[in-house]
This record gives C-alpha cells, sequence and structure tokens, in this order.
C-alpha cells in the first residue's frame, strides 16, 4: 500500500492500513523543509479557553493519564519524502509493484495528476483518491476505470476487477461518523444500506441466555490464563452453540444503533410550498369579509329596489362599486342612493386591495426564508456550521428523520441553501454572542454538534453550552489530534455525566480511506484483540454461497455471516435487516452486509487474499 500527502490524513491513514489491517505501507509525504504553510497545531485563544476550565477543574482531578502514542502498532511503515508526487517520488515509493494507491494531498489538482501518472505507471492498482468535487470525482473515476480496462488489454479479466478507482471527500466520509456520534454517542458506528452498527464489548452471557434483538455475537474473546495471560486466540464469528458454550468468555457484538430522541415531524405540503395562509394578515381577512357582505347586501337590495333579475342587480352593483357605471339620473330615489353607498364601498376596498397586495409581496419575499425554531421543539441537535462538513451532515441527519437546528455565521455559507430547501430551523448569528444558542433552543436540545472549521468556535461554542445545559452532549471538531485529546479529557472530568465526543477530521476519515484501499466492498474494520472482522458489502447474485439461501443459513462459522440484506428497488430507500426475517431467502440482485475475516472474506470474493505479516494470534 503507498500513501501519499501533505497532511494528517496521510499518517492517519498509514497508521490505519498498518496497525489494523497489518498491511506493508509506503507514505510518501513533503520534506521538512518544503516551507509549506501550515496550520498552527493549537490556537492560542483557543489555549487560554481551554486553561481557563482546567484551572477550574484543578490539576488533580485532570492527572488521568499522559497522551500517548496515538497509532496502534503493527507493520513498519517506509517513509518517503518528495515534494510532489511525480514519477520519480512515485517510482521510489513503488507504485509499479503496489496493491492500492492513495492521494490524499489538500489540493484536487495535485492529487489528479497524481493519478494519471500512477494509473499509466500500474494499470492494475487500485486508486483511492480525496477530492471535494464529487462530480468531477465521478468522472474521474469513470476515465481511471476505463484506463485500467484497456491497459489491461482484458476488460473482463481479473486484474480490471482490481484496478478500481474510488473517490472520497472529507466531507462525505467525516459526516457518517459524526452523525453516528450524535445519535449515539459512539464513532466507532458502521453505516450499511441505512442500517447503524455499533461494535461493543459485553460480559459473557448466562446460562442459557441468547443475543438481545438487533444484537449479535461475532467474536469471543480470548479467555484469560490463571497467570492473567491470554490463552488462545479469539473465536471469529461463532455459531449460537459455541456463544451458549463459551464458559464465560467476553463478547464482541454488533448493535443496531436507534436515535433516543424525538422523531422529526413529518413534513406537510404547507411546509414545501408557499404559505398560503399568510397571503392576509387576520385583520384584513376580516375587513374582506366585512367588504364582500356590504357588496352583496348591496347586490340584494338593488334586486328588490329595481325589480330586476338577480344576476342584472349583482352587475349594476358591480358597475356602480366600480365607479364605472352611468349617474342613475331620472331613476327611482333608492336606486340613486344605491349607487352614492357602492360608490362609498368602492372607494373603501380601494386601500384593501393595496394592503392585500403589499403582504402577498412580503410573503412571496418570506416564502424563500430561513425557518425559525418552532415552540416546543425539544430533543433535538444543534448544528453548529454550514460549511463542507456541516452540510453533509446536515443531509445525513434529515435522512434519518431526526430534528435538527443549525447556526450559522455566514449567511452565505454552502449549507445555507441546503438548509433552506429542507425548511430546517436555522439561526444566522454568531454562536460566541449571547443570545445566538438560546435562539437555538441549546437548552431543551440533546446534542451540539460544533463543526465549524475554527476550533476556538468550537470550543467557545462548547463551554457556552455547557453553561446553559451541563448535562448537554457534545460532538465537537477540532484540528490538532493531540489537542483533542487534551479538550476531551478536560471536559470528561469537568462534565462526567455529560456525553462528550471530540475528534479530528483526519481521524475520521482515515477508516474509510483505508477501506476504500482494502477494496471497494469494505466498509469497516472492527479490531477483535490482534485480529480484525471486515465489514463488506457484496452482490448475493456473484456469490453461489448467498444466492438462493435464506438469511440464517447464509452463514460459514469463523469466515462470513449475513448481517443485513439490502434489497434496492425503483430507487427507493434501501431495505435493512430490520426488514427481513432470518427465514428471507437472498435474491440474486439483493446487496448484502456480511461480516468476515480477511481469509474469509477473500474466499467469498473467489479470491487470494493478499499476503499479510503475521500479526494475528
Amino acid at each position: 500500500m503507498v500513501v501519499c500527502g501533505d497532511d494528517a490524513l496521510a499518517h492517519r491513514l498509514a497508521a490505519e492500513l498498518s496497525g489494523v489491517y497489518g498491511e506493508r505501507v509506503t507514505l510518501v509525504v513533503p520534506p521538512a523543509r518544503d516551507g509549506r504553510p501550515r496550520q498552527a497545531a493549537v490556537p492560542g485563544r483557543a489555549v487560554t479557553l481551554l486553561g481557563r476550565v482546567t484551572g477550574v477543574v484543578g490539576r488533580a482531578a485532570g492527572a488521568g493519564g499522559s497522551a500517548g502514542a496515538a497509532s496502534p502498532q503493527g507493520a513498519p511503515v517506509r517513509v518517503v519524502q518528495a515534494p510532489e508526487p511525480d514519477d520519480e517520488a512515485l517510482a521510489e515509493a513503488g507504485v509499479a509493484g503496489a496493491t492500492a494507491l492513495a492521494l490524499v494531498y489538500d489540493d484536487d489538482e495535485t492529487n489528479i495528476h497524481a493519478a494519471l501518472r500512477a494509473r499509466r505507471a500500474n494499470p492494475q492498482l487500485r486508486l483511492v483518491i480525496r477530492m471535494y468535487n464529487r462530480r468531477l470525482g465521478q468522472r474521474l473515476e469513470e476515465l481511471l476505470d476505463q484506463a485500467a480496462r484497456m491497459g489491461n488489454g482484458d476488460p473482463a479479466g481479473p486484474g480490471a476487477a482490481e484496478a478500481t478507482t474510488t473517490v472520497l471527500s472529507d466531507a462525505d466520509t467525516a459526516a457518517p461518523a459524526l452523525v453516528a456520534a450524535a445519535v449515539s454517542g459512539h464513532f466507532k458506528v458502521i453505516e450499511a444500506g441505512g442500517l447503524l452498527l455499533r461494535a461493543a464489548e459485553r460480559p459473557p452471557l448466562a446460562p442459557g441466555e441468547r443475543d438481545r434483538p438487533g444484537t449479535r455475537t461475532v467474536a469471543l474473546l480470548s479467555p484469560a490464563r490463571p497467570d492473567g495471560t491470554d490463552g488462545e486466540g479469539p473465536a471469529m464469528l461463532p455459531d449460537a452453540e459455541s456463544v451458549a458454550a463459551s464458559g464465560g468468555r467476553g463478547r464482541i457484538v454488533l448493535e443496531r444503533v436507534h436515535y433516543p430522541g424525538a422523531p422529526q415531524r413529518p413534513a406537510r405540503l404547507t411546509d414545501r410550498s408557499l404559505p398560503l395562509g399568510s397571503f392576509f394578515s387576520p385583520r384584513l381577512r376580516w375587513a374582506l369579509g366585512c367588504l364582500a357582505a356590504a357588496v352583496l347586501g348591496l347586490a340584494v337590495a338593488s334586486w328588490l329596489v329595481t325589480d330586476t333579475n338577480p344576476t342584472h342587480a349583482a352587475y349594476l352593483s358591480l358597475l356602480d362599486l366600480f365607479a364605472i357605471n352611468d349617474p342613475a339620473i331620472g331613476q327611482p330615489l333608492g336606486r340613486q342612493i344605491l349607487q352614492l353607498l357602492s360608490g362609498l364601498t368602492g372607494l373603501l376596498l380601494l386601500p384593501l386591495l393595496v394592503a392585500a397586495a403589499l403582504e402577498g409581496l412580503g410573503t412571496f419575499r418570506s416564502a424563500s426564508a430561513l425557518r425559525r425554531p418552532p415552540r416546543g421543539l425539544s430533543g433535538h441537535v444543534v448544528l453548529l456550521g454550514l460549511g463542507k462538513i456541516g452540510s453533509r451532515v446536515l443531509a445525513r441527519l434529515r435522512e434519518l428523520d431526526i430534528p435538527v437546528v443549525c447556526v450559522e455565521r455566514d449567511p452565505q455559507a454552502r449549507g445555507v441553501a441546503l438548509a433552506r430547501s429542507l425548511r430546517v430551523p436555522t439561526v444566522i448569528g454568531d454562536v460566541t454572542e449571547e443570545g445566538v444558542l438560546e435562539a437555538a433552543k441549546i437548552g431543551e436540545s440533546r446534542t451540539l454538534l460544533a463543526l465549524t472549521s475554527s476550533d476556538t468556535t468550537n470550543l467557545e461554542a462548547v463551554l457556552y453550552a455547557r453553561a446553559i445545559r451541563p448535562e448537554v452532549g457534545v460532538v465537537m471538531r477540532l484540528y490538532e489530534d493531540r489537542f483533542s485529546k487534551a479538550v476531551y479529557r478536560t471536559l470528561r472530568v469537568s462534565h462526567p455525566r455529560a456525553r462528550t465526543r471530540t475528534r479530528s477530521v483526519s481521524y475520521l476519515v482515515a477508516p474509510a480511506f483505508a477501506g476504500a484501499m482494502m477494496g471497494r466492498q469494505i466498509l469497516g474494520a472492527v479490531p477483535v484483540e490482534r485480529r480484525v472482522l471486515l465489514i463488506a458489502a457484496v452482490e448475493a447474485g456473484g456469490h453461489p454461497g448467498l444466492a438462493g439461501r435464506t438469511v440464517a443459513q447464509a452463514f460459514e462459522p469463523g469466515a462470513w455471516c449475513v448481517l443485513a440484506p439490502v434489497t434496492e428497488t425503483n430507487g427507493e430507500t434501501p431495505r435493512s435487516q430490520a426488514d427481513h426475517a432470518d427465514d428471507y431467502v437472498l435474491r440474486p440482485d439483493d446487496r448484502v452486509v456480511v461480516a468476515a475475516t480477511r481469509q474469509g472474506l477473500a474466499g467469498l470474493l473467489g479470491r487470494r487474499p493478499v499476503p499479510q505479516p503475521r500479526t494475528d494470534a
């Protein structure tokens, strides 16, 4: 595996590939003397804010241990220093004989140039490219995949199937983890076909006890020896009998994640269309009603006085009302009095018509305005920041039907238009000023998502929110990983009962990039002691062990098992495990989410696994 980049994501990705998957990795980074501008590790104002909180908590309370090394111990990483990913740097990194290449430079143009060079040097190379422009990324995927097929000479051969191109962006890959943290409080959540799965360690089952609905034991931990050391290695993907006879061994389970807050109110037709009810104010509607009654009375009186048919009488009344009828000279006195009253009523109608036009214009102008948080809203998520990360998180929250209120300082931010189209309540203002978070109803909210690009703003918003409601859960985006850990420890000590999560974007997106480098089917990985369990999505029709079997039968102990059948039909939302029973028969057009070991997934896909260093027990 070759990783090329110029920021923290490259180092985090190399550590993920080496420590979790046990891959041999070559890291290509610019030399330290390159002189490129880099963001400061910790802004001074943020340090001051954190220092104030730490001073309140005290040194004794915060003495919970040092930061320590964040990167896991795995296969050694070879480092190549090069200013740019040119042909010489790629050749020195061994791209010609590599299995996969990740290009994670912050500049899209640099990644595109390097991808074209790498595809030319190795047509069978699996490419993972970091780009924000999704439309350009889709076209680039098609171009590079077509170049791989032509370069292999056999478009249908196995080499063409492996030489895939995957384009990912920070926003798309970080959004699921941030949403999962807001929903469940955990970042280690895997999303598959609309299903959120969380890996957790659980105690052994009692005799006769079975997994609860919505959970599944995927591994049994190593039993402890009397001397305190671990015995045999973990048992991966055990069957029900093995779990029942585990003899007190701890378990790794996959649990379905639900949002415990209040559900989003179903959208009504009037919420997505023009608010016609606000065209006329109540006072204007009463005035128009009274005027209409007066016109009707004049028409009835004209009918009685002139002794004509009702239609002609109503016509004469309207002509008099708009002052376009001939004067009633020589006609009966009653007809003349009715004409004068009709003219007076017409004069009263003119200001009412002008008021209706002005109110209608105001309604059209405010139809596209941002909604305000409604009264009685509670249990919602307050989303701070509608940049490229925040806008994707907002879309995911609405897809999961989670109530959300947005706060953004810039009315021209990229996510404001999305919030307006989704009819999401939005507060425009600086979150560091008093009254802004109160307008977003932070006191009744369940979670605060601070996702601006400024560490200072995020930290200040969290501290202000905790001052209003100490038990509110917070998910905070911070740039520097060590600073993130320090903030997390301090906030956990100062508010031990409140849920606190702090992460850098590089930490969140590295697993997704690593999964793409392992193969397009990989959705995530669950570490189990010194082994790893892969979560993958495969087509049931392409594997004889899946199509035609029930969900319960599609299981090979120790190798793989089906977690969530996902059916895509007519562009509807994919149906996941909640819609299928164990006796559901998998069809060839079903996509299934499986949990598998590396060897089990390779056997299921019908290919030989990539040689790995001996890191398994």
